[in-house]
C-alpha cells in the first residue's frame, strides 16, 4: 500500500537540499519565476539537468511557451529571495526587487546567486501532478558564497569548521 500525502511530506522533510530558483522569459507570459528544492544534474555529455514543476504553477506554462528556463542556486544570503519566489506574490511583485540580468534567450539569472544555469528544454515527461523538465545548459554563470540549504521546513546553513 502506498504512504498518504502527509507520509510521503514527512518523509521527505528528511531530506537536506540546496534552494533554487527556476525562472524564464516567453512572449506570452513574461518574466516568471518559482522557488524550487527539487533540481539534480542528468548527464555530462551533454550537460543536462531536471527540474520538477507542479502542473498548476504559471511558471511552467511560460516554460512551455518558450522552451527555455534558468536555475539560479541561491546563496545563503538569498532567504528573502527564496520566499519571493515561493508563492502568494505575483509575478511581477517576485522579480520587483530581485536583481537579474538576461541570460542567452532572455531567461533571468538571478545576481547574487550561486550559479546560475541558462538551459534550452529538451525532454518534459509527467510524473503524477509535476512535470521532469529537461534541459540542456549553454551557459553556466558560478558566484562565490555559501548555499542556501532546507531542511525539516527551516532554512539551514552549513557548519563552519
Amino acid at each position: 500500500m502506498a504512504v498518504t500525502g502527509d507520509e510521503f511530506k514527512q518523509a521527505m522533510q528528511q531530506w537536506a537540499s540546496g534552494v533554487a530558483v527556476v525562472a524564464t522569459h516567453s512572449e506570452k507570459f513574461g518574466i516568471q519565476g518559482m522557488t524550487v528544492t527539487a533540481f539534480a544534474s542528468v548527464s555530462m555529455t551533454p550537460p543536462q539537468i531536471l527540474v520538477c514543476v507542479n502542473e498548476a504553477a504559471d511558471t511552467g506554462e511560460g516554460i512551455k511557451e518558450s522552451g527555455r528556463f534558468s536555475v539560479n542556486v541561491l546563496s545563503d544570503q538569498q532567504q528573502d529571495v527564496s520566499n519571493h519566489f515561493a508563492g502568494g506574490l505575483s509575478q511581477e511583485q517576485r522579480f520587483e526587487n530581485t536583481a537579474w540580468t538576461p541570460g542567452i534567450a532572455g531567461v533571468p539569472l538571478l545576481n547574487g546567486s550561486l550559479l546560475s544555469l541558462d538551459c534550452r528544454v529538451v525532454e518534459k515527461v509527467r510524473a503524477g501532478t509535476h512535470w521532469i523538465i529537461i534541459g540542456e545548459i549553454e551557459d553556466a554563470v558560478c558566484r562565490s558564497g555559501e548555499p542556501l540549504l532546507y531542511f525539516r521546513s527551516q532554512y539551514r546553513a552549513l557548519a563552519t569548521a
